[in-house]
């Protein structure tokens, strides 16, 4: 059994030693976390049968102001308390038509109540869910395939019918180097408010408020995905490279759109159901380990992430509907390399890259809402580690370095109390030096 708890404060604006309703902007949350997870494992003597049961729960307090112009009336409260119950049931059996096999079964209840108040932007929440499912799968498996079937039936409280999600997952390997893999799998998201509807941003000395669409439909995913994953040795040289590609389709797909103002002058933006859309793409990493003393790990990813038809997201005439999908970009990819000249000294770069991407840009600052293609960035941080071993089971670390190396980082932030506060993009430090201490017992 475990249970954790944590407090979270945080601030951003100006006047920050000033009470936040005396501030041109400011955005302030206090979160208060209790979690708890608690499970029980069963095994037979002749390691047939398996059970698990599992209980967990979170419970989220949150104290926020999200308001400009010194706005007396931004404060809000938010509680969501989310609990999760469940048990599974296992059989090994040595063979199973044609293979040996390992057939689970279960059932499953999520449980959420939120309760969301603003009273000065005239927003109350109360929202409770359920979703209770059942599945059920079975895998073969021997040294050269694995087969993996399954169905999961969800019904969720906001959703009329009950959901059909079925899986299939195919592993061949004709020799121990080379392993191909496919899938096919289905997932919804439900009509229903999620904690990232209830921020609110500062834009253009008001705020941006999220609604949803009283006729809010399911989304729907559909994915197929296959993949080579191949190894080789050359010499003492060990290499990995695995070639992957996706294909998404997303039925009724979420997305926010700008509909006017409330009475107060706010803005508002509505979740609604858009045309569909498709993300498709490749991605391909590789490993290269010479020794012990040297490891090297890469990795990228093209992708295409639109939308079936033009979607609406402003209503400023001159912003044309867009098919492209916003924060994705086409491109990306990463690395980490470790080197470990001796025991006691570890050498570890990283760097991780993200392609131009599509954002919008909301009025306030500027003069109308617009669309902007960022510039790519390149993150990368090297961190030094010596380790001293005091007796056999204490260490202690000195460890150093520095975050974004090239302080690769956004240059045209929104400024004052009518900036658009939710115009970030990027990686969220720029050059950043670092020291540390760690004792391990």
């Amino acid at each position: 059994m475990e249970y954790h708890f944590i407090n979270e404060f945080r601030r951003g604006g100006n006047m920050l030693d000033k009470p936040p309703h005396t501030t041109d902007i400011t955005e302030q949350t206090e979160h208060n976390i209790h979690s708890a997870n608690t499970n029980y494992n069963f095994l037979s003597r002749n390691y047939k049968h398996k059970i698990n049961a599992y209980l967990s729960g979170q419970f989220i307090y949150r104290q926020s102001y999200y308001g400009t112009q010194r706005d007396p009336n931004a404060y809000g409260t938010t509680a969501d308390n989310s609990m999760m119950g469940g048990v599974q049931y296992s059989y090994s059996s040595e063979r199973f038509l044609f293979m040996p096999s390992v057939v689970t079964t279960g059932v499953e209840l999520n449980y959420n109540t939120m309760s969301d108040e603003m009273l000065g932007y005239n927003r109350k929440l109360d929202q409770e869910v359920n979703t209770k499912s059942t599945f059920l799968q079975n895998e073969w498996k021997n040294a050269a395939w694995s087969i993996l079937t399954g169905v999961r039936l969800d019904k969720h409280n906001l959703i009329k019918k009950a959901i059909l999600s079925p899986r299939i997952n195919i592993r061949y390997a004709p020799t121990p180097l080379v392993v191909l893999r496919g899938g096919y799998s289905t997932g919804f998201r439900a009509p229903q408010a999620f904690d990232e509807d209830l921020h609110i941003t500062a834009v253009g000395g008001e705020v941006s408020i999220i609604q949803l669409s009283p006729g809010l439909k399911p989304e729907y995913s559909q994915t197929v995905s296959i993949s080579a994953d191949l190894y080789k040795a050359f010499g003492p040289v060990e290499t990995n490279l695995l070639i992957e590609g996706f294909y998404t389709h997303l039925k009724d797909v979420f997305l926010l759109e700008e509909i006017g103002k409330d009475p107060q002058g706010n803005l508002l933006k509505e979740r609604r159901n858009g045309s569909g859309a498709v993300v498709k793409g490749v991605n391909i990493e590789g490993k290269i380990a010479p020794g012990r003393k040297f490891q090297l790990q890469m990795g990228g990813t093209i992708q295409e992430s639109m939308y079936n038809k033009p979607e609406s997201w402003s209503n400023n005439p001159n912003v044309d509907p867009q098919r492209k999908m916003f924060r994705t970009p086409d491109i990306y990819g990463y690395f980490t390399a470790t080197c470990t000249p001796t025991e006691a000294f570890n050498i570890s770069l990283s760097g991780v890259y993200t392609g131009p991407m599509l954002v919008q840009h909301f009025a306030g600052y500027i003069p109308e809402d617009t669309e902007f293609r960022t510039p790519g960035f390149f993150d990368s941080t090297i961190k030094l580690a010596y380790n001293f071993f005091a007796t056999d089971k204490t260490t202690w670390q000195l460890n150093g370095g520095v975050q974004n190396i090239l302080n690769s980082f956004q240059k045209d932030f929104d400024r004052g109390p009518l900036r658009d506060a939710g115009y970030m993009y990027g990686p969220s430090l720029p050059r950043t030096f670092f020291a540390g201490i760690k004792l391990t017992m």
